[in-house]
């Protein structure tokens, strides 16, 4: 399969759609799904550019006052969903005792992520003052008024500091309820100047102690594995370093969209912090299991290059989620990733040749950080995993 190049990665230019008809008149049109899944007229694309030409996000229609949700956020396949979920809990790893409990932790980490690729870690060592200042600088931001947002708000992914709403509006078949301001923070980060005020310190000190338990964990995982504690680090496994700052406001129909439609990550791994609203959902064994809220914990999510480096022994971990009429609902994902820019790096990634045998042949092909990460934006949240353009059977262009 022919590589994909990140650097050609499109991005759209502003939309020339009129603001105008974005207005009472248009969301009268598209506000009542009964009538507007019957309006022969009906465009999407039409109706994306000018949600997206309002730069307001969902917020600004929560602020606007709407009852219903316009047809683009509509999830036909989830409002037919039996909703039920699984009684179930994702495991927890108290870190606190690391020193003295290594091998049983490394254990339970490993044990976590073959059958669940996500657990739960308290006592981590992020101070609860930096996990309270983080959640409040993304509301703060999301909160300002859409005039000053503006300014850092675009769909070129080439850039550190975006804000927008859906990064996949134009390739995915729904929108989903929220809003996102998307940073890259490694391995060439954003001067100071170029962050949001309100993110400068909170989020700079949370990024540096995220990636410090993100070290400890890459540690463990690779001694998981009976590999030498560094061999992922050794990899670069922790060179690139994404957050996605998300708001999800309260949603006037929550049973007819999602937060966020069920999707993997496409790094090596994701530090998920969320609010006390809830929402978050995680894939276990074909069932839909609750990850409820939980004061200082972080939830660790293996992503697809964790599959593709382990040969799918650690699986990335489907999750989403649900749309509520509670809200804002905050959630800030720090992502072990390499970005469409990248660093210039020519690195490869593929299975550690360590955990390959004659009976455990490579299953993916060896890839650029940057180029699973471009699949991902050209290719948005579909139902085909974002491995499968990597597999080595498969000769389909992305």
């Amino acid at each position: 399969m022919a590589a994909l190049n990140s650097n050609s990665f499109y991005h759209r230019p502003e939309s020339k759609f009129p603001p105008s008809l974005w207005g009472d008149q248009f969301v009268n049109h598209v506000s009542d799904s009964k009538i507007a899944a019957s309006m022969s007229e009906y465009n999407r694309s039409r109706e994306v550019e000018a949600f997206d030409a309002t730069k307001s996000g969902v917020k600004g229609l929560v602020d606007a006052g709407i009852a219903k949700i316009p047809r683009i956020f509509i999830h036909q396949d989830y409002i037919q969903e039996d909703k039920t979920v699984c009684d179930l809990s994702v495991p927890v790893i108290d870190l606190g005792s690391l020193s003295n409990n290594r091998g049983e932790i490394i254990d339970q980490v490993r044990a976590a992520f073959e059958e669940w690729g996500v657990f739960k870690i308290v006592n981590h060592g992020i101070p609860t003052s930096s996990l309270s200042k983080a959640m409040k600088a993304v509301k703060e931001f999301h909160e300002q008024d859409t005039e000053v947002k503006k300014q850092y708000y675009s769909r070129d992914y080439l850039k550190k500091v975006v804000y927008n709403s859906n990064f996949d509006l134009y390739t995915n078949a729904a929108a989903n309820w929220r809003d996102s301001l998307y940073l890259i923070m490694a391995p060439d980060p954003p001067t100071p100047q170029e962050l949001p005020q309100v993110f400068r310190d909170p989020m700079m000190e949370f990024s540096e102690q995220a990636k410090n338990v993100g070290i400890s964990v890459f540690e463990l995982l690779s001694e998981g594995l009976g590999l030498k504690k560094s061999h992922m680090l050794d990899m670069g496994c922790a060179m690139g370093e994404f957050l996605a700052c998300n708001y999800y406001p309260a949603c006037p129909e929550p049973n007819m969209t999602l937060g966020f439609g069920s999707h993997t990550d496409s790094g090596f791994l994701t530090f998920l912090l969320q609010d006390e609203i809830g929402g978050l959902q995680v894939l276990h064994k074909d069932s839909w299991v609750d990850v409820p809220p939980s004061p200082g914990s972080l939830l660790v999510i293996s992503g697809d290059m964790m599959e593709l480096i382990t040969n799918a022994r650690f699986k990335s971990a489907y999750h989403r989620v649900v749309a509520k009429n509670l809200g804002p609902r905050i959630s800030v994902a720090f992502v072990f990733r390499m970005h469409l820019a990248g660093s210039g790096s020519s690195q490869l990634y593929g299975p550690i040749k360590e955990l390959l045998s004659e009976n455990n042949p490579p299953i993916y092909r060896e890839a650029k950080g940057e180029e699973i990460v471009a699949c991902r934006y050209a290719k948005g949240i579909e139902k085909t995993p974002l491995l499968w353009y990597f597999k080595l059977n498969n000769i389909q262009q992305p």
